[in-house]
């Protein structure tokens, strides 16, 4: 794994910013935007997972990096229960709900996996 700079370089970020224009593309129309609580809630819960991975990357250091990626991961889980309410008062189609779980599957996967990178990661001296 090359060393990244800026946060905008991880990959994981990347994918935390693509999850965070769907939840405000699908959030953002009718009905789903007259739902104030829960519009509110899956916007705050996607935009968590990105702003913690940038700011725990912000961090160096890496125990703090993981502690922010655990509550990126947390956040990602809570968009995939909210999306759950959202589909059951049919406000996205079966189809923006598939891509935007399957969105959160994989940003889930990737910061799991860069968790264990970090945790296994010893700098050669």
């Amino acid at each position: 794994m090359s060393a990244a700079k800026r946060f905008e370089d991880l990959e994981v970020w990347k994918v935390a910013f693509d999850l965070v224009r769907q939840i405000y593309s699908i959030s953002g129309t009718s009905p789903f935007a007259g739902d104030f609580g829960l519009e509110d809630q899956i916007r705050r819960a996607s935009a968590s997972a990105m702003t913690n991975i940038a700011e725990g990357f912000s961090r160096k250091s890496t125990p703090d990096f993981i502690r922010f990626l655990d509550i990126a991961r947390s956040s990602t889980a809570e968009v995939q229960s909210l999306l759950y309410i959202a589909r059951s008062q049919e406000y996205v189609s079966q189809e923006q709900f598939d891509a935007s779980y399957e969105t959160c599957r994989v940003l889930r996967f990737k910061i799991g996996a860069l968790i264990r990178y970090l945790r296994n990661y010893k700098p050669t001296t």
